[in-house]
C-alpha cells in the first residue's frame, strides 16, 4: 500500500525555523542560500515559500519568533524570578557560562550575531532586532526598579545597559576565544561597580541657588 501523505503545515513551518535558525547562527544569514536550507529541511520550493514568501520574511520570523524567545528564556524570565535584578543577572552569567563550558564551543548570543551582521543590512531587520533589545532592557530595568522602591543608588535604565553591553561584549569575547571563561570575568568587573551617590549637600545647594535667583527677580 502507498504511504500515506500527512499533511502537517504547521510542523513543516517549525521545521523550516529550526533549520533556518541553525543554519544563520552557525554561518550567518548572508552565506545560508534557500536551496541548502530546502534541502536540510526536506522541504519543496513550493512549501517553503507558502510560508516565507523570501528569504527575508524567514529571517524575519527567525528573529521575530526564535531569538526574542531566546531572549525571553535565557535572560529576561531567568531575572524577573530572581530576588534582585543584580541576583539575577550574576545567575544568568554563570549560567551561559556553565553551559557553554560544558557544550565545548561558542557560537555567540543568537541575538548579537544576527545584530551584527543585519543591523545596517535592512531597516526591517535593524528594528526587529532593536525591539527585543529594548524589551530585554526594559525587563532588567524594570526589576532594578521594583528592587529600590525603598530608595536606591543605582539608575536602572544604566543597569540594564550596562548588563547587556558586557554580555554582549563578553559572548563576542568567548565566541572569537572560544573560552566561555571571559564571561565570568565580565561579570565580575559589572560586580565591582557600586553605584556613586551624589556629593553631600549638592541637591540643596542646586535648590539654594535656584530660589535666591527666584527671589532676586
Amino acid at each position: 500500500m502507498p504511504k500515506k501523505r500527512i499533511n502537517d503545515p504547521g510542523g513543516m513551518r517549525r521545521r523550516v525555523l529550526d533549520v533556518a535558525e541553525d543554519s544563520f547562527q552557525a554561518r550567518g544569514y548572508h552565506a545560508s542560500s534557500l536551496g541548502d536550507l530546502m534541502a536540510a529541511a526536506g522541504v519543496t520550493g513550493g512549501a517553503l515559500h507558502h510560508h516565507f514568501p523570501t528569504k527575508k520574511a524567514l529571517a524575519l520570523a527567525v528573529i521575530e519568533e526564535r531569538v526574542a524567545a531566546a531572549v525571553q528564556q535565557t535572560w529576561i524570565d531567568p531575572v524577573l524570578a530572581a530576588p534582585s535584578a543584580r541576583e539575577g543577572v550574576r545567575a544568568v552569567f554563570e549560567a551561559v557560562a556553565a553551559e557553554l563550558e560544558q557544550q565545548g564551543y561558542v557560537r555567540g548570543c543568537p541575538l548579537n550575531n544576527l545584530a551584527h551582521e543585519l543591523s545596517l543590512a535592512d531597516d526591517e531587520f535593524r528594528m526587529a532586532l532593536t525591539r527585543i533589545f529594548a524589551g530585554w532592557r526594559r525587563a532588567i530595568a524594570d526589576k532594578m526598579r521594583a528592587d529600590q522602591m525603598d530608595g536606591g543608588g543605582t539608575d536602572p535604565d544604566r543597569f540594564a545597559a550596562l548588563a547587556i553591553a558586557a554580555y554582549s561584549g563578553a559572548m563576542s569575547m568567548a565566541k572569537t576565544s572560544q573560552d566561555a571563561g571571559v564571561l565570568r570575568e565580565c561579570l565580575r568587573g559589572l560586580e565591582g561597580l557600586q553605584p556613586s551617590p551624589p556629593p553631600v549637600g549638592t541637591i540643596g545647594k542646586r535648590r539654594r541657588r535656584v530660589l535666591r535667583r527666584r527671589e532676586v527677580r
